[in-house]
């Protein structure tokens, strides 16, 4: 199996070098701005957009227009 190495030891928030208690971070704050960033929505992962709420039927899960019964 071949083990994953970052190429650099430095911090993607600050810039710092890295710790290794906390990589790829130099800290724990460094570590709960990255994911702070993702629960903001900072980050995204490209795909197709969302369906709304509104095209399903909260009793069956079903698109609305998807009712084969």
């Amino acid at each position: 199996m071949v083990e994953y190495r970052p190429t650099t030891n430095k911090c993607p928030i600050c810039k710092k070098a890295t710790e290794q208690a906390f990589r790829p971070f130099c800290s724990k704050r460094c570590a709960n701005v990255d994911l702070f960033n993702w629960l903001k929505g900072e980050y995204a992962l490209p795909g197709a957009p969302a369906d709304t709420e509104e095209e399903y039927d909260p009793h069956d899960g079903l698109p609305q227009g998807d009712r084969s019964n």
